[in-house]
């Protein structure tokens, strides 16, 4: 008998949410009903916390044992080691398919389901990559480790509102995970703000202690950002997909990251 998604508990959505976003092992200790995992999305940015935290972490202290360059590349290393690379995966498919499809919505979504990188995928991460390195390491390491815990949750939530505007571009049998995601609810949509904005607390305890920030820049930049991916998706394939969903993360986290770099 197949249980129905308003059935399942809370904590199993979470947990489904810190299985399919992370490479912890926690599926060895309990595997939540497979319905939970149509409303992973809604718990994203709780798994921003653990990712984002750890990132985090790993700059404010590696700073204290390496030089910052140094413990700026161990904390990338160790988000993607803690999510299995699963953003930077779809990022790479995501400009393989819209770089190298034209505007054949099929051969768009061939491509990216296609294993393969290309060579869209390999000068978009190149270029991710040096953008987001360059972008904290003009920062300190103090407030880099802020910037980020609230960067990684706030650019989550952004991301997340994809699966209220669009339809999933495939079916649920041929999408990559098998999977496809529901619409948010009231309730899930309170909780995805709550979580994507308590991670910015520090942040504005810093503004309100001295460091210089613009909040409508800082807010609405990767708003913006995340409505030109969104009205490109909307014309070129009517839809989204997984790999839509991690590189609207990436690109709307940069976003976040440069932004603060402006102001």
């Amino acid at each position: 008998m197949e249980i129905n998604i308003d059935q399942t508990k809370w904590w199993q959505r979470i947990y489904a949410a810190l299985i399919f976003f992370t490479r912890l092992p926690l599926w060895h200790f309990y595997q939540p009903p497979q319905q939970c995992y149509k409303t992973v999305v809604e718990n994203w940015p709780l798994a921003g916390w653990l990712t984002g935290g750890v990132m985090a972490a790993t700059v404010y202290f590696g700073s204290m044992l390496f030089p910052f360059h140094i413990a700026l590349v161990l904390a990338i290393i160790a988000r993607i080691m803690l999510t299995g690379a699963l953003h930077e995966d779809g990022l790479a498919d995501f400009l393989d398919g819209f770089g190298g499809g034209g505007n054949d919505r099929e051969r768009i979504l061939k491509i990216m389901k296609d294993s393969h990188i290309g060579t869209y995928g390999v000068l978009g991460l190149i270029l991710y990559f040096a953008l987001l390195y360059a972008a904290l390491y003009t920062l300190t390491p103090t407030v880099a480790s802020i910037v980020i815990l609230a960067g990684d949750a706030y650019s989550k939530m952004i991301a997340a509102q994809i699966i209220m505007f669009l339809p999933y571009a495939r079916t649920e049998e041929t999408s990559k995970m098998h999977t496809v995601y529901r619409k948010m609810n009231i309730k899930a949509s309170i909780m995805l703000f709550i979580q994507g904005m308590l991670p910015m607390l520090p942040l504005i305890y810093a503004g309100i202690n001295g460091l210089n920030l613009r909040w409508d820049l800082l807010i609405f930049v990767p708003c913006i950002v995340m409505y030109f991916l969104y009205y490109m998706m909307l014309r070129k394939i009517k839809g989204y997909t997984g790999d839509c969903c991690g590189a609207l993360f990436l690109i709307i986290e940069l976003s976040f990251y440069l932004t603060m770099v402006v102001i």
